[in-house]
């Protein structure tokens, strides 16, 4: 049975999951260190993890597994989830495989290094907007869907 993961803290799209996961008759997981409120659909529950670096992560990595989906920015998470045979997918609808998670890997670490190396160093993104929020809709119902197909 496919159960959606959800890496709770931070996460931009948890009621957009929602929305695909009821669609879908699918149960979601959403799991944190607190400070969000549990929904009232049945299909949804909430794992609240100690505080500490990387329990949430941790948690998720060992329960997930093949026909599992699992949505997270964090991309050692993603690497664990990959490995364990779950399908991942990021909260701007990039769905992250074997084939292409060393990559990410290799360019968190880089950029890493460079924020390291140089202090006033300022990364980050564009803004997450509508579009992200839309890209994700269609890539979840997908991922979904083909999770629930094997």
């Amino acid at each position: 049975m496919t159960t959606l993961y959800i890496d709770a803290d931070a996460c931009p799209v948890k009621a957009e999951a929602e929305r695909v996961a009821t669609r879908q008759a699918v149960p979601m997981v959403l799991v944190c260190n607190g400070g969000i409120r549990p929904s009232a659909n049945p299909l949804v529950s909430l794992v609240i993890v100690d505080a500490g670096l990387d329990v949430a992560d941790g948690w998720i990595a060992d329960r997930c597994g093949p026909g599992d989906v699992v949505v997270t920015s964090d991309i050692p998470l993603a690497d664990r989830c990959v490995k364990a045979g779950a399908r991942v997918i990021q909260p701007n609808g990039e769905v992250l495989t074997e084939a292409n998670i060393g990559q990410r890997l290799a360019l968190r670490d880089l950029m890493s290094d460079i924020r390291s190396a140089d202090p006033f160093h300022q990364g980050g993104g564009r803004p997450f907007g509508k579009t992200d929020r839309a890209q994700f809709l269609q890539a979840l119902d997908r991922v979904l869907t083909q999770a629930r197909r094997g």
